[in-house]
């Protein structure tokens, strides 16, 4: 079996109990990312223990932990700033402190979609305030994270310095789905509640580097 076999097999398992997504890119359709569901992972450790003894989860898994360690500066990015950023930069505001950064921009950026507004209002937050930037605009600032959450803009991110970490997520654009109000809506708060998921799960990863300084693994890997 060849290396390329191997991990094809792997995944293939993975997916078939749940543990990882896969999604083929929008920017290239010979790219598959895939990534591990941290929540269902969550689900199954937690009832792992508690089938093994009651004591090993008495306490509760917080979704995130603050600390003083949070990186300053978060930069989120997709095509027109419009959903999936304007959504990531608002549910992050609403879980770091209120002197860290958190910006989005948009290669070809238009205005914040008024379905993000509302699936945000669900979440509990107000994004209604918030613009639309282009990226050139940010490209002289620094940040400690720069994160895309589209493949095309993946693709056309400039470089940012070594010290910055660049991380992909690549999610479905809501605008794109078609159908009733209803299908259109929820298209957008499943990708709000997934980015809450992830941020939290972000948040949680940084703050065990207090102890350890490995970089959180969270950008997704693309398999060709």
């Amino acid at each position: 079996m060849t290396l390329h076999e191997l991990v094809s097999y792997h995944l293939r398992q993975l997916r078939e109990h749940e543990l990882v997504t896969e999604r083929r890119s929008s920017a290239d359709g010979r790219d598959v990312y895939y990534s591990l569901d941290l929540g269902h992972l969550q689900t199954l450790y937690l009832t792992s223990g508690r089938a093994l003894h009651p004591a090993l989860t008495a306490a509760s898994v917080p979704s995130f932990l603050p600390h003083t360690a949070v990186p300053r500066r978060f930069l989120f990015l997709c095509t027109h700033n419009s959903a999936r950023s304007q959504l990531a930069e608002g549910i992050l505001r609403s879980l770091v402190p209120a002197d860290v950064v958190v910006q989005s921009a948009g290669s070809h950026p238009t205005a914040v979609h008024p379905l993000a507004i509302e699936a945000a209002q669900t979440l509990g937050l107000d994004i209604s305030q918030q613009r639309s930037n282009h990226l050139s605009d940010l490209l002289n600032q620094p940040f400690d994270y720069v994160i895309t959450v589209c493949d095309q803009v993946r693709e056309v991110c400039p470089t940012f310095p070594a010290t910055t970490q660049q991380i992909h997520w690549s999610l479905a654009d809501p605008t794109a789905v078609s159908g009733s109000p209803t299908e259109q809506y929820q298209a957008f708060l499943t990708t709000a509640q997934h980015l809450q998921t992830r941020l939290q799960f972000l948040l949680t990863a940084l703050a065990a580097q207090q102890t350890d300084p490995t970089p959180p693994k969270t950008e997704e890997i693309p398999h060709v």
